[in-house]
């Protein structure tokens, strides 16, 4: 189990990282690439959640608040890299959106790193 739990690990970093990587050199347009690591992002967050609180034999003991935080925060970078790459399809542009998410995206990352 724990080799299941480190794969959802990385799988959920290289989501972080084409969300970071993504909007460091797409701006001012959200990629597909970010789009795509969001969706990486919520998905293998909720999983890690729950194999953390599910499984006793990986021996976590996860913050749920700070899981609700980190939930919140990438149920809105997803939402707003949804939207944003949608705009951008019909030749619209809303930076702010874009600058949103990928800010919110650094700030779960500093969420995850530093709330001890």
């Amino acid at each position: 189990m724990d080799f299941l739990y480190n794969l959802v690990v990385v799988a959920h970093l290289l989501g972080m990282a084409a969300v970071v990587g993504g909007f460091v050199a797409g701006r001012p347009v959200v990629s597909e690439l970010m789009v795509w690591g969001a969706r990486a992002q919520l998905i293998t967050g909720v999983i890690l959640a729950g194999l953390a609180s599910g499984v006793d034999s990986l021996d976590k003991d996860p913050d749920t608040i700070k899981l609700a935080v980190k939930l919140a925060i990438a149920v809105v970078v997803c939402a707003f890299a949804e939207i944003s790459r949608a705009d951008a399809k019909r030749g619209e542009r809303a930076d702010w959106m874009t600058d949103a998410a990928g800010g919110l995206a650094i700030v779960n990352v500093v969420v995850a790193a530093l709330w001890t």
